[in-house]
Parts: C-alpha cells; sequence; structure tokens
C-alpha cells in the first residue's frame, strides 16, 4: 500500500527485526552478518487495469499481484531477496542508489551472469544508508522497465522524525495504444532526441490518485521517478512543502518546494504540512510541457493535528567519506552525440541504434564484449568527475555502487548535494566529487533508457 501511518510502521520495522538467521554476508558494504531468510521476488507476466479499456496484457512485475511491491528495509541491517524468473526472456535486478558489494549490484556481464527462464539468484546485502531509493531490471531494460517492472525500496532509520503518514509514489509512464494495449516502446527520431514519452501517466499504477492523510499533520510524501524517459518539474498546490532529501540522502538545506526538475531514476522526499480543514486538497503536479498534470491529491481527513512543519527534526546524514578536493583526479565525462548508427545485438536486447556516447564511446550495454573502462580508480583515492553535456537534452546520469557530492556547475548555483543520479542540462558543465570506496566495475549511464540502449553508458573500475 501506498500509504503507511506511523503505527503501521513500527510494526512493520518489528518484523522485520524479528527474522532469523539465515545465509551469511560479508564484504566491505554488507559486513559479516547473518541475512534474513530471502524474501522472494518472482518475475512474472501478468495483467494490470492501467485504464478504463480494460485489463492491460504482458505486464510485467514481481508477483500477480500487480505493482511490484514495495521493498522495506533498516538502515544496518542484513537484507536477502530470492529472484525467481518466470519470464520467457532473461532478467536480473539491479538496486539502484543502493551502496552495496559489487556482485549483487545486478548488472550482466560485469558483475552476474543473467538469471535465465526458470532460474533463480540470491542477493544479499546490508544496507548502509537510509533514504528512498527503487529497483529494477538491467538486462532488456526498455521492454521490462516499461512493461512495469519498476519498484519502490525504502531504507529505514529508526532515528527518523515522527511523521503522522507516509505516501508512497512510483512515478511511471506507459506506451499504450486506446485498447489499453502496449505499443511500440520507442521511436527512433525520439529515442535520438529526448526520449519516446508514455501516453498513460500513472502514480501507483493509477491515474491522478488521492490519498486520504491527516489534516493538520505532517506527510512524509516519498517519490521514485521510475520512468524510462520523463522528466518532471514539480510543485505542490494546497499546502506547504518543504524538500528534505533528494536521492536518499538529506538536502544540506530544507528549502520549500516550489519548482523542482527532477528526472528518471532521481527520488525526492517532501514534508507536507497538510490544511487544517477536513476534506481540503493539496496537489502534487507537474508543469513541464504545455499544461499542469496532476500527479496525487492529498486530502485532509479528520480534526486537524495542529503540527508545526518547523519543529520536524533532522534526518541523520548519510556515511559517506568526503572527497579531498585538494588532491582530487579530475576525470573529464563529455556527453555528445553520435555519428555511429548501429549497435551489437545481445541476448538482453539492443534497440538497433547508436545515437549517443561517453567520451566519444557509444556502449549500449548488454555486451559480453564491453568496451574498456572510462577510468580505473584507486580505491580510497579521491575524483572529481568533469561532467560535460555537449548536446540539446537533458541526461540523467546515473553511476553505480559509489555516491557523489555536486560541488559546482557552469549554469547555477548548487548545493552541495550528495546523489547518485544527476540531471545534467543542456550544456552545462558540471563537477562531480567522490571518493572510491567501492570495489569493482560500476555502470556510469543515462536513465532515460533509450539513451543508455543507444550508447550513452559506460563503466568505471576500482581497484
Amino acid at each position: 500500500m501506498p500509504l503507511l501511518t506511523r503505527r503501521n510502521l513500527l510494526k512493520a520495522s518489528a518484523v522485520a527485526g524479528a527474522y532469523g538467521v539465515g545465509m551469511g554476508v560479508a564484504g566491505k558494504f554488507g559486513l559479516a552478518a547473518a541475512a534474513p531468510e530471502p524474501q522472494l521476488l518472482t518475475a512474472v507476466k501478468t495483467e494490470a487495469m492501467l485504464t478504463e479499456a480494460g485489463p492491460t496484457r504482458d505486464v510485467m512485475s514481481w508477483g500477480r499481484d500487480g505493482m511490484p511491491p514495495v521493498l522495506r528495509m533498516t538502515k544496518g541491517r542484513p537484507y536477502a531477496a530470492r529472484l525467481n524468473n518466470q519470464l520467457d526472456e532473461p532478467t536480473t535486478i539491479h538496486w539502484h542508489g543502493l551502496r552495496i558489494d559489487n556482485h549483487m549490484d545486478g548488472v550482466p556481464f560485469l558483475t552476474q551472469p543473467y538469471v535465465y527462464t526458470g532460474d533463480s539468484f540470491d542477493y544479499a546485502f546490508t544496507p548502509p544508508d537510509a533514504g528512498t531509493f527503487w529497483y529494477h531490471p538491467h538486462c532488456n531494460t526498455l521492454t521490462q522497465m516499461g512493461h512495469g517492472m519498476t519498484g519502490m525500496l525504502i531504507v529505514e532509520d529508526p532515528a527518523d522524525p515522527e511523521f503522522d503518514a507516509e505516501v508512497l509514489l512510483n512515478l511511471r509512464d506507459w506506451r499504450l495504444g486506446g485498447d489499453g494495449q502496449f505499443i511500440a516502446p520507442f521511436r527512433s527520431r525520439d529515442a535520438a532526441k529526448s526520449g519516446t514519452y508514455g501516453t498513460v501517466r500513472t502514480a501507483n499504477w493509477h491515474q491522478e490518485p488521492q490519498y486520504d492523510v491527516p489534516a493538520g499533520g505532517l506527510v512524509r510524501l516519498r517519490m521514485a521517478i521510475t520512468d524510462v524517459t520523463r522528466i518532471f518539474s514539480l510543485t505542490m498546490a494546497g499546502a506547504d512543502a518543504a524538500v528534505i532529501a533528494i536521492d536518499g540522502n538529506p538536502v544540506p538545506k530544507r528549502f520549500p518546494l516550489e519548482l523542482l526538475q527532477i528526472g528518471p531514476g532521481q527520488r525526492l522526499d517532501l514534508a507536507v504540512r497538510m490544511p487544517d480543514s477536513e476534506g481540503a486538497v493539496a496537489t502534487l503536479e507537474d508543469i513541464r510541457g504545455t499544461r499542469p498534470k496532476t500527479i496525487v491529491s492529498l486530502r485532509a481527513a479528520g480534526q486537524s493535528l495542529k503540527r508545526n512543519i518547523g519543529d520536524l527534526g533532522p534526518l541523520a546524514e548519510n556515511p559517506l567519506p568526503k572527497a579531498d578536493l585538494s588532491a582530487a583526479v579530475e576525470i573529464p565525462l563529455i556527453l555528445s552525440a553520435t555519428a555511429e548508427n548501429a549497435a551489437v545485438e545481445s541476448i538482453c536486447g539492443t534497440l538497433g541504434y547508436s545515437f549517443w556516447a561517453i567520451n566519444k564511446v557509444p556502449w549500449p550495454g548488454d555486451t559480453s564484449d564491453p568496451t574498456a573502462p572510462l577510468a580505473e580508480l584507486k580505491l580510497g583515492k579521491s575524483y572529481v568527475f568533469n561532467l560535460e553535456n555537449t548536446t540539446p537534452h537533458a541526461h540523467p546520469i546515473h553511476l553505480h555502487g559509489m555516491s557523489f557530492t555536486v560541488i559546482s556547475s557552469s549554469t547555477r548555483e548548487v548545493m552541495p548535494l550528495i546523489s547518485d543520479t544527476y540531471l545534467v542540462q543542456p550544456d552545462e558543465k558540471v563537477q562531480l566529487a567522490l571518493v572510491a570506496d567501492n570495489p569493482g566495475d560500476w555502470v556510469l549511464h543515462c536513465h532515460i533508457i533509450e539513451h543508455q540502449k543507444t550508447g550513452m553508458t559506460s563503466y568505471v573500475r576500482v581497484s
């Protein structure tokens, strides 16, 4: 369920803490500890009511009950999941934003083998950071994600401040025709530009849902942009909302949500102070494009709790090392178009084109012979990625396995946000600082999936 009261959260935490001893897990981020019995995630094809036209066939999810389950973990406590693949094609799971051991990252060839039809794979790790994250396949991504395989993942910190309710929003589009069935997932002319947009927009697989929350209460609104293309420009009408976290990390200083742009792969946590009058409605809107679009409505219910948003305590910082800028090595990362027009075929699918590149090399991924790494980083050393977008389109660039701090932009003043996904604007140059603290091969790619699958993908090696 997308709506949870504090009482239900406490009950869920108590259940999570009562798991018995399971398989052991060890590693830099896992620590030697006993993992619980694995949570079963069965990849299946199913049906779902996404429009009034009737059930949409060939929806993909983990389980047959519709939207992928919200996964809840606790910071510093072991977690385990077993992927059981009942699809008619290979798949994997990537835990977007989690700084976990490389062999748990879910990228075919780089970190693990494909999970073929009828096979299973056990994931086990201990999340070091609290926050809002999500999970999705890293195999035939445009089809599998486009058909529904995007789920929210919440890592809780028992020391978090008290909210009166929590609403989770899985924001995504669907490429459906008038009959409610899937149409072609992309058009090449759009893949070479900003990407191919969906035709049906949903929050939690519903169009413009409304949820009741306590009047005068403080609501934690957690959202993940799990769409394959759409960039949002968010605003809130009818209630005061403060940005408290971006991409799983507390913001350095809270600020009111006036207008915030957020792209695929990114997450946003808001503290919403609901109106005092029962029945009053607060609306989250996307104003990107020709006209505003309602995403979700929150309706004030009951007698006012008369909470004060200024009394809300801070979120604890996650335990990330701070880069030493005086000794940091600078690495150029140039985002560009490419003259290439063909992509290597692979078992996990190709779009048949190469439109994009990083440092002039297009790599569509999902191949047994990837290009050399963009850079080889020394474990524990500091680096600055000088990321330059030479294209007329925005690109949400996501780094697996590590987090960076935004330190400068050529186009705007930036907060020193800690993140794993940065929405780089056209013609923007940005500096991202990080400590190479997690060994392995880590993918770096645009999270507009058509851009990823047509070349804007690479990886860095930490050793």
